[in-house]
């Protein structure tokens, strides 16, 4: 049961990077230590600035814990942590992409948000093949715009994948 569940997820995920790689769109950009990264706008509610949300017990280190956004408790994941940058300062740049992920709200920390960039999909490049010990799965492809390497990813892949642990998998 396992593998056949294992090989729709698969399946499921080269459907979406190859839909993402072919569609282009409106995206959300922002910074992850020296990085810059894209997700679907259409993903996002909104953007708030950074706030110390109330810590979960035995939650993992990138989950920083919860907050209430007007009557709806939302768990926090600080994406530096998550993806390994180097940066996790709080400052008055930090900030929090609230995000609809299959029905549920999650809120991102993010060192900066860059901008909203509209691109073609001539512009998006397939994400390189990686060694199978880089977790690569969620990243859709990757843009140059003026000098900046884009890289785009599948916010509801990276939320919704069973480490995290925030959304059923089964949906």
């Amino acid at each position: 049961m396992d593998m056949i569940h294992e090989a729709s997820h698969v399946a499921r995920h080269e459907a979406a990077r190859a839909a993402a790689a072919q569609s282009g769109g409106e995206f959300l950009t922002f910074r992850l230590g020296a990085e810059e990264y894209g997700i679907d706008i259409l993903k996002v509610q909104e953007i708030r600035s950074y706030e110390a949300p109330t810590r979960i017990a035995n939650a993992p280190a990138f989950i920083k814990g919860v907050v209430n956004l007007r009557g709806v408790i939302v768990p926090i994941v600080d994406l530096r942590l998550k993806l390994g940058c180097d940066s996790n300062d709080y400052n008055s740049f930090t900030v929090v992409i609230v995000l609809n992920v299959r029905g549920r709200v999650v809120g991102a920390v993010v060192d900066s948000v860059s901008d909203v960039l509209e691109l073609s999909r001539d512009s998006i490049k397939p994400a390189p093949e990686m060694a199978s010990a880089v977790d690569t799965s969620f990243i859709t492809g990757i843009s140059s715009v003026n000098d900046r390497m884009l890289i785009l990813m599948d916010i509801e892949e990276l939320m919704a994948s069973s480490e995290m642990g925030l959304i059923d998998s089964t949906h």
